[in-house]
């Protein structure tokens, strides 16, 4: 890296910058949600049509995401990332704008293209920005902005909506996209991954794979799971994904070398980032209705009415983060996996018509404090889990693991909830959310038992030691070994 790049570089700045453009993408997973009918009134379309203003971003995110983070190694990271938020800004105006609902999909689905690239890369620049010793509390910090963005999507989509107008979901983006542009140029240093020439069969693969999985999972629950294009999707997109893993053991330079899944340390915190998303998403997703169309209260009262549970990243996460300097990571995952599960178990017993809010309080809180105790430490575990050279591509992997359970948690438990009951009468609400909750808690619990077969900070460390020993003198990969080791200090304990 050159001096003059080098001295562009700050902990505080790369924070901010990363932390909010995270925020601009994880907000878009969900804020539309709230939104529906007001779009609705104003460009038309069908109930297909509106399902697909939430389906194509979720499809273009998840799919291209380890595609932007492999372009970002090979091409420059401050680079592709610039050109990740200038996309998403652009498609943004372009949504606020859409004269009709074929333009608003059309737009959706390129802002997902423009957030699949900048978003791996977030924390990929952080990483490179923030000194070992402190990268827990900047992770707890860009953890909870993110966990912020997702969980409170429907109270900021509905405030918009309800007091201004839809078309502010998509216009917020554009000033902050357009204040990133120059910050992100002047202030982030630039940094490379191996430097490995792009694996186009292997992206390929990864790309028809996902977009197979994600398609099938976002149309189940409104086409029916029988359905020959759903079905087609489920299965083409496992086979392709197969391929791609088959490929991936053999190819000299994968995008994705499936070795780093032999790593206990990187296995354990994607399958627990998995799990979790999908036991949050999915519970997000019913509960921000329930308290709508159930208990009554407005788009901004429910929003409001959460937020011991969506707001709890922007206090706990910071001090998660710090833990995990101090701790490891592995006890605080766990710990806030376990806390959150129990939360999910608790709204699932207490959930009636005519429920008090006292009465969810503890729930919410308990959620909230589990969800935040995860962002942080998840990220650094990820990110120490592997070479520096391969944070890159290894947070596009966990970044697309997350989307494909976010998706996965809204198709499961939508079709329990709609299986127990259904729309039909505040009772047949509660009927099907109860049973989607107990789902969500037993999903979450088994993310924290993942957690758990994480190694220890120390076997970590002997791992990482032993490895190294063992590459040839001069490698690429023994060239990352040093730092790698002092990274794997802080993964678990």
């Amino acid at each position: 890296m050159s001096e003059p790049t080098a001295r562009r570089g700050g902990m505080v700045w790369a924070l901010v910058i990363t932390s909010v453009a995270g925020f601009m993408a994880a907000l878009e997973n969900l804020v539309v949600t709230t939104a529906l009918p007001s779009i609705r009134k104003d460009l038309g379309g069908a109930l297909g049509d509106l399902e697909w203003t939430v389906s194509a971003y979720t499809l273009t995110f998840a799919v291209l995401l380890m595609f932007g983070a492999a372009l970002g190694d090979r091409f420059g990271r401050r680079r592709l990332f610039l050109l990740g938020i200038t996309v998403f800004t652009v498609a943004s105006a372009a949504a606020a704008m859409a004269p009709g609902i074929e333009s608003l999909i059309a737009a959706r689905a390129v802002q997902g293209v423009g957030a699949a690239i900048m978003m791996p890369l977030t924390l990929t620049l952080l990483t490179a920005a923030v000194p070992v010793a402190k990268r827990g509390m900047a992770y707890g910090i860009w953890g909870a902005v993110n966990g912020l963005a997702v969980a409170s999507g429907p109270l900021i989509g509905g405030s918009l909506t309800e007091h201004i107008s839809w078309h502010w979901i998509f216009w917020l983006n554009v000033p902050l996209g357009l204040a990133l542009i120059p910050l992100a140029r002047l202030r982030l240093s630039e940094s490379y991954g191996t430097g490995a020439p792009l694996d186009f069969p292997g992206t390929l693969l990864a790309s028809g794979g996902l977009f197979g999985i994600v398609y099938g999972l976002v149309r189940g629950p409104a086409d029916g799971w029988t359905s020959s294009l759903v079905l087609t999707g489920l299965f083409a997109g496992s086979a392709l994904f197969a391929g791609f893993i088959i490929y991936s053991v053999n190819a000299k330079n994968p995008m994705l070398p499936m070795r780093l899944f032999r790593s206990r340390a990187f296995s354990g915190i994607n399958a627990a980032s998995l799990l979790m998303f999908l036991g949050m998403f999915g519970s997000i997703f019913l509960l921000s209705q329930y308290m709508q169309g159930v208990l009554g209260y407005s788009p901004t009262e429910a929003g409001l009415r959460m937020l011991p549970w969506t707001g709890m990243p922007m206090l706990v996460a910071p001090i998660a983060g710090i833990l995990s300097d101090r701790i490891g990571g592995r006890p605080v995952v766990a710990a806030g996996l376990f806390l959150q599960a129990a939360g999910l178990g608790y709204m699932s017993y207490v959930v009636t018509t005519d429920v008090s809010y006292g009465a969810q309080l503890p729930g919410l809180i308990l959620s909230g404090i589990g969800m935040a105790l995860f962002f942080a430490p998840a990220s650094n575990l990820v990110m120490s889990s592997v070479r520096p050279q391969e944070q890159g591509i290894a947070s596009g992997a966990n970044n697309a693991l997350r989307e494909v359970g976010g998706a996965l948690g809204i198709a499961i438990m939508a079709s329990i909830f709609s299986a127990q009951g259904g729309y039909q009468t505040a009772q047949t609400f509660v009927d099907g959310l109860k049973p989607a909750l107990v789902t969500g808690a037993a999903v979450v619990a088994l993310a924290g038992v993942a957690a758990l077969l994480i190694p220890t900070r120390r076997r970590a460390a002997e791992l990482a030691a032993t490895s190294a020993s063992a590459e040839p003198a001069g490698s690429v990969e023994s060239a990352g070994s040093s730092e790698s080791d002092s990274v794997l200090e802080n993964a678990g304990r």
